[in-house]
């Protein structure tokens, strides 16, 4: 019997379970053969006796397979960015006796011609093979895929499920999850793809409502399913990890660099009521010396309250009489302003007539705005799907933005409400559901980059598709409860969100949902974590205030010193936010980055790595003083004490004011000095902690600056990027300092530069500085006061060497 026989027995033999009712169905016709096949420069197309399958390289390792069948409704690629300067990879053909293999430098399909189906190959090496491969009957269309026994899979988006997603069936339908805490199958953010531990992206580039089966309804076999929508999948291949995320990316897009604001501290709550409220705020920041970037203003800033305004999307002139004036003043002190906005259109807003005249909304089925009741009205929805409806949309945007709003805010873009008979522009709701926030996303972004070219966007949403990352959409995790139980799941979502493109993924700082009373201890257990996360935004509802600034003096104290933290670290972040830009690499790791040979850590969540140089396990359990932290191999550094751990997990101490946070041996950590605002961001005066150890026998790193602001500008030269070496011997240490690119408005000529040396044995010998000796003082105060120099902190076994570093480059040598 052959192997197709015998699965599609077992399949039949399943057909009183509904989970897999589509590919029974699919069995009960006969099984696909292969009738012929045309190659042109770009794909392989190959007839079959149900349609065709048109494969087409993406990149080396990368390859969309597009099912079609007469009749069979398609719509287009959300999922693919534009390549329009891109060169088509070479792929060859070859056919051999009952197959064909059509390869990429990195990929290989072997297309068997009967039963059809297809297997793919990396370096020669299985990667994933179709089972049944695509069904389509009635109503449900998809695509079964073989799992290997012992593989895991990550991906689906944002769920709690754990890391591992095997073994799990889940809907693929964005959808809202008020106040949720550890355990979450369906949430804001679905994404219809996997990442497999055999080292494959698996992307079904279909919007529609439907579901992913990862092995639990049969042990083996992964099922995609769906109502309507494409019928394609992307197939991704990698020698890594990090090498298959930045293949992805270059086939979905890659995320822009955010404004260099972005990383900064936000203001943000549910929600400030008026001008004088929101003032008072930011003043409160700056008599209570917390740095601060942005103010984030939730709807009342077009209404008095919750319900009956939505869809003003204007202005409340009794609330805030002079927005224009106060967003300038804002400015002025360098904080940005962010409004929300909802794609909601209420009956009841000064809008409705508007949209309706201007064909802006979504159809019932005779073709009239559809309306529906949902928590804040009765509304219609904006057609983002059609030309009248973003026109319409934009022209609203536009009028703020010359205002001087700086980011916008996208809520409720599941969106949350979404009546399954409303007609879109390209089809029904349930046909779309899933791209509705892409497309929000896409309109923002193409339509401001159109009219400010050398502006990076700030676009916060709530919901998205694969690819949205290419429109600079910044997630956040939805309304998460605001308890212990809320914290516990934030590493798990952002993890699995980064690993599909979303690096930027974050939640609400403090808990959003609910709460009684304020519990200190989880407030700053959940800002401390904050701090190694990718955006910086305490937001909640107001009956417990989300800001810092308006709590206890420990509080403060507390939180202060951690938000210093975040901008003293700005250097740090901001050539993470750079790398993300370049290779789609997110901020927030897993740990089985680091050692694909221990298979459990791929089900840890409870430590990432922070960049690659700090491994970050926030404290998600009250009346904690000791978090047992796996490692992932190295040795690794205290960064609060500097004691060293090594071996498979650490045994850290911690107290309210400090979180596990472990440093690389050989790591250089560059911090900046102490600012108000990102504006105010410069590297003239730079420190390095190097983390001295006899294991780290040659390291190096780098920062990336610009200016901050303009769009593209790595592209376009306007940059510096500093580069630090060492290298260990006998002799000593030997620090070498370069640095390239064209530089940018603002760039220091030179660079004062505190190198901290950490676990320096003994006070130096000697120390030179491009065959310069350095001066190596006695006294602490006498170091203080000099330019430059050396100071050997004996107590903390530390040696500080200050030096200057102008555009040349320059070595430094440490002798013992």
């Amino acid at each position: 019997m052959s192997k197709f026989f015998l699965r599609s027995c077992a399949v039949l033999l399943l057909l009183c379970s509904t989970c897999v009712s589509a590919s029974a169905a699919a069995n009960n016709k006969a099984p696909r053969v292969y009738r012929g096949h045309q190659i042109s420069d770009h794909s392989l197309t190959v007839s079959t006796s149900d349609g065709s399958v048109t494969l087409t390289p993406l990149n080396s390792a990368s390859m969309e397979v597009h099912y079609q069948r007469d009749g069979l409704k398609q719509l287009p690629s959300f999922a693919i960015a534009p390549h329009s300067e891109v060169k088509v990879p070479a792929a060859t053909l070859k056919e051999e006796k009952g197959r064909l293999i059509y390869r990429t430098d990195g990929l290989s399909a072997v297309i068997h011609k009967s039963p059809f189906s297809i297997d793919y190959l990396h370096n020669g090496k299985p990667l994933v093979s179709e089972e049944l491969g695509f069904f389509a009957k009635e109503t449900l269309r998809g695509f079964r895929f073989d799992l290997s026994p012992d593989e895991k899979l990550l991906g689906g988006g944002e769920r709690v499920l754990g890391m591992d997603r095997r073994g799990q069936r889940f809907p693929l339908y964005n959808k809202a999850h008020y106040g949720y805490t550890t355990e979450s199958s369906q949430m804001y953010f679905s994404l219809p793809a996997v990442l497999s531990s055999n080292k494959y992206i698996l992307l079904f580039d279909n919007s529609a409502s439907g579901a992913m089966d990862l092995g639990a309804s049969e042990a083996n076999v992964m099922q995609f399913e769906a109502v309507a929508g494409r019928t394609s999948y992307i197939i991704v291949a990698g020698d890594d990890y990090p090498q298959l995320i930045n293949n992805y990316v270059d086939v979905t897009g890659k995320q822009p660099l955010p404004p260099r604001w972005a990383l900064g501290n936000f203001a943000s709550r549910f929600g400030y009521h008026t001008e004088k409220e929101v003032r008072e705020t930011i003043d409160k920041f700056a008599e209570e010396d917390f740095p601060l970037d942005a103010v984030v203003l939730d709807l009342y800033w077009f209404g008095p309250d919750i319900q009956g305004h939505m869809g003003n999307l204007a202005w409340d002139r009794n609330a805030f009489p002079q927005p224009e004036k106060m967003m300038a003043d804002f400015k002025q002190r360098g904080i940005n302003t962010i409004l929300v906005t909802e794609p909601f259109i209420l009956t009841t807003s000064k809008r409705w007539d508007d949209a309706v005249t201007n064909n802006a909304l979504a159809k019932n089925l005779a073709g009239d705005p559809k309306r529906f009741d949902f928590y804040f009205g009765n509304t219609g929805l904006v057609d983002v799907f059609s030309k009248d409806g973003r026109d319409w949309f934009w022209n609203i945007y536009d009028g703020l933005r010359k205002q001087g709003v700086a980011g916008w805010w996208g809520d409720l873009g599941e969106p949350e409400v979404h009546p399954s008979d409303t007609v879109h522009a390209i089809g029904m709701a349930d046909e779309i559901h899933n791209a509705y926030g892409h497309r929000w996303a896409q309109m923002l972004y193409d339509r401001q980059t159109a009219e400010q070219p050398e502006r990076r966007p700030f676009i916060m949403m709530r919901a998205g598709f694969p690819g949205s990352q290419r429109f600079g959409m910044i997630p956040w995790t939805g309304d998460v409860s605001r308890e212990w139980g809320g914290l516990q799941p934030q590493v798990e979502l952002a993890l699995q969100m980064g690993l599909l493109g979303f690096g930027y993924t974050h939640s609400d700082l403090g808990g959003f949902a609910g709460g009684e009373e304020f519990d200190r201890e989880l407030y700053l257990r959940w800002l401390e974590y904050g701090v190694f996360q990718p955006v910086y935004r305490p937001h909640a509802q107001e009956e417990i205030a989300p800001e810092p600034v308006f709590h206890d003096r420990k509080t403060r104290n507390i939180a202060r010193e951690f938000i210093k933290l975040r901008y003293r670290l700005l250097p740090y972040n901001y050539t993470l936010a750079f790398e993300n830009s370049q290779t789609g690499m997110p901020l927030m790791r897993p740990l089985f980055f680091e050692n694909e040979s221990d298979p459990a850590l791929m089900d840890y969540k409870d430590a990432y790595l922070w960049g690659n140089d700090f491994l970050v396990a926030p404290v998600t359990q009250p009346d904690v003083d000791k978090v047992a932290v796996k490692l992932p191999g190295g040795v690794w550094f205290n960064y609060w004490n500097d004691d060293q751990y090594s071996g498979n997990e650490a045994q850290v101490d911690v107290d309210l004011d400090t979180i596990p946070v472990l440093v690389r041996a050989g790591a250089f950590i560059p911090t900046a000095d102490d600012m108000d605002t990102t504006r105010d961001y410069s590297s003239k005066h730079l420190t390095l902690d190097y983390y001295a150890h006899p294991t780290a026998v040659n390291s190096s790193s780098y920062i990336y600056e610009d200016d901050g602001v303009t769009a593209n500008a790595f592209a376009k030269g306007q940059y510096e990027k500093l580069h630090f070496s060492a290298a260990r011997s006998a002799e000593g240490v030997e620090f070498a300092f370069t640095r390239d690119g064209n530089g940018y408005a603002g760039a220091p000529e030179s660079r004062a530069i505190t190198l901290k040396l950490h676990n320096w044995q003994q006070a130096p010998s000697a120390i030179a500085a491009d065959g310069q000796a350095l001066k190596v003082f006695s006294r602490e105060d006498d170091f203080a006061e000099a330019q430059t120099g050396a100071w050997y902190d004996k107590r903390n076994r530390k040696l500080l060497v200050k030096f200057n570093w102008g555009k040349s480059p320059l070595n430094l040598i440490v002798k013992p």
